[in-house]
């Protein structure tokens, strides 16, 4: 029986370097924002739809997020009508993901994994996290993030220490070899009982 993770945490904490280190150690990783990506893409699945609802969204046959923000800021029940669009394609590519997969662990990287209600249909989740100050500095290396731009992230993600209490397992992601141990074991005990 295959175990479905969900591997969440807020941003600064290490998630994406923790997909990595499932994916190198052969694990497969459906990441979330990287379907999202390639739907709002050239040719992407969900630009035909978009176009028919949001025509202005869409700039050489590829959706712009810019464009979608404006559309949101002027109009903020736009939003269900786009995640009504994009939704439906995401679950899609994540049935094919799952059908496609015969391993024992499968891992869904996704970033608003408890504000979407994923864990409804999770077997386990895995939040990764850090302390505010690790946080704080790991968001304002990243080339152009601002102060008030890492603040209005903060505001519209689930808060650590709610999603610390709801998690099945939790990595503190504080150097590169303590985490990849924490998901070296964790892979251990989740392929050896696979309802852990």
């Amino acid at each position: 029986m295959t175990h479905l993770l969900g591997l969440t945490g807020s941003i600064g904490m290490g998630k994406s370097t923790t997909a990595a280190m499932f994916r190198d150690a052969h694990i497969p990783v459906w990441d979330a924002d990287a379907v999202v990506h390639a739907l709002y893409g050239k040719g992407g699945g969900a630009v035909t739809p978009m176009r028919q609802a949001f025509p202005d969204a869409v700039e050489g046959d590829a959706i712009s997020r810019d464009m979608l923000k404006q559309i949101i800021a002027k109009d903020p029940s736009a939003l269900e009508a786009i995640e009504n669009i994009v939704h439906p394609l995401v679950a899609k590519d994540r049935a094919a993901f799952i059908a496609a997969h015969d391993d024992p662990l499968l891992v869904f990287d996704i970033p608003l994994l408890y504000e979407t209600n994923a864990d409804q249909w999770l077997d386990t989740v895995l939040v990764v996290s850090a302390s505010p100050a690790d946080q704080r500095a790991r968001v304002l290396a990243r080339p152009g993030m601002t102060i008030p731009q890492f603040e209005a992230m903060l505001e519209r993600q689930m808060p650590d220490a709610e999603k610390r209490r709801r998690a099945d397992h939790l990595i503190e992601t504080q150097t590169l070899d303590q985490t990849r141990n924490a998901v070296r074991e964790l892979i251990e005990q989740l392929k050896g009982h696979p309802n852990a």
